[in-house]
C-alpha cells in the first residue's frame, strides 16, 4: 500500500499569495486529491465548499496569522512527522492483526480559521476525518499542544480508516449506532495511546470528562440511537451540537471519546488484548464484554 501525504504546504502558499481572484481555484486544486472521500455525493461536490466546512483557513482574508500558522507546521516538519507515524501506525496494525489489508492513503493537512471560536476554543485547533476508506484530512492550528500531538492525531484517523475500509466495518449512515462511533473513538484513541502513550488521547477532552462517571453513566444511554445525523450530541457533546442545529443531551465536549476510551480499556482488560488488535472487531462484542465490567447492562442488541 501507498501512503501519499500531499504537499498542502506548498499548496497552500500558493493559495496565499495568490491574487484574490485566483484563490478560491488554488483552494479547489489541493483538495482534488481527496474527492474521492465524496463519491457518494451525487454529481460530486465543491471541494471549496468542502474546505470551508472543516473549518478550513479563509483564503479571502489571507492574514498574517494565517501565514504564521503556515510557517509553525513547516517548521515542525509536520508533514514528515506525520507521513513516518503513519507507517509505523500501519506495521502496528499489520502485525497486531496479520492479514488486515490496508488501503492506499491520501493524506491532506490544512491550517485551520483560527477566527473560529469552536475550532479553536472548544476543538481546541483540530478537526480530523478519517473514517472513508483511503482519505484521511486533518485541519488543524499549530498549538503547542496540536504540534506535540501531530503523530497521535495522524494514527487515530488511520485506525478508523482501517477500521472501515473493505473487510471492515461497514457504516451506514442510516442504520449505525452511537454506540459504534463511541466504540470507534475509544480503540483509536486508545490505539495511538499504545503508540504514543498520554499524547495519543484527544486533547479537546478534559482530564475531568475522561474521569466522570456520570459522563460514561449518561453516554451508555444513548448507545442504541440510530442514525449518525443524531450523532453530534452524544460523540462530541453539546457545543458541537448546538453548533450544528441538533439537540443538546446534555454532555460536555468530546464526552463520547471519553467514555469509548473507558468501554474500549474495560473491554481490553478482560480479554487480554489490545486496540490494534481489535481495528475490526464489532461494536456489539466489545459492548457485551466491557458493559457489565462498567456497571451497566447491555441492550439486547449488544
Amino acid at each position: 500500500m501507498t501512503i501519499s501525504v500531499i504537499d498542502s504546504a506548498s499548496s497552500m502558499a500558493r493559495v496565499l499569495d495568490a491574487p484574490p481572484g485566483e484563490r478560491v481555484d488554488l483552494v479547489r486544486q489541493m483538495w482534488a486529491p481527496m474527492a474521492g472521500m465524496y463519491h457518494f455525493a451525487p454529481g460530486g461536490v465543491d471541494m471549496a465548499t468542502m474546505h470551508r466546512q472543516n473549518f478550513g483557513f479563509d483564503w479571502e482574508k489571507p492574514t498574517d496569522r494565517i501565514r504564521e500558522g503556515l510557517d509553525a507546521l513547516i517548521a515542525a516538519d509536520a508533514w514528515t512527522r506525520i507521513a513516518r507515524a503513519l507507517d509505523d501506525g500501519v506495521t502496528a496494525l499489520k502485525s497486531a492483526a496479520p492479514g488486515t489489508a490496508v488501503c492506499d492513503l491520501n493524506v491532506l493537512l490544512v491550517l485551520g480559521d483560527p477566527t473560529d471560536k469552536h475550532f479553536l476554543d472548544e476543538a481546541q485547533g483540530l478537526s480530523g476525518f478519517g473514517g472513508i476508506s483511503g482519505y484521511i484530512a486533518l485541519t488543524v492550528w499549530p498549538t503547542p499542544r496540536v504540534l506535540d500531538r501531530l503523530e497521535a492525531i495522524a494514527i487515530h484517523e488511520l485506525h478508523h480508516n482501517v477500521r472501515y475500509s473493505p473487510g471492515g466495518i461497514v457504516w451506514d449512515p442510516m442504520t449505525v449506532t452511537v454506540g459504534e462511533h463511541v466504540v470507534s473513538e475509544g480503540l483509536a484513541d486508545v490505539f495511538a495511546a499504545e503508540l504514543h502513550g498520554e499524547a495519543g488521547y484527544t486533547h479537546f477532552v478534559s482530564e475531568e470528562t475522561r474521569t466522570d462517571d456520570t459522563v460514561l453513566a449518561k453516554v451508555t444511554t444513548g448507545l442504541d440511537v440510530i442514525g449518525m445525523q443524531n450523532f453530534a450530541a452524544w460523540v462530541l457533546g453539546d457545543p458541537t451540537a448546538r453548533l450544528l442545529g441538533a439537540t443538546p443531551v446534555g454532555l460536555p465536549m468530546g464526552a463520547g471519546y471519553a467514555a469509548g476510551a473507558r468501554i474500549v480499556q474495560a473491554y481490553l482488560e478482560t480479554t487480554g488484548s489490545t486496540a490494534a488488535q481489535n481495528v475490526r472487531t464489532p461494536a456489539a462484542d466489545i459492548l457485551r464484554t466491557a458493559l457489565p465490567e462498567l456497571g451497566f447492562t447491555p441492550a439486547e442488541g449488544d
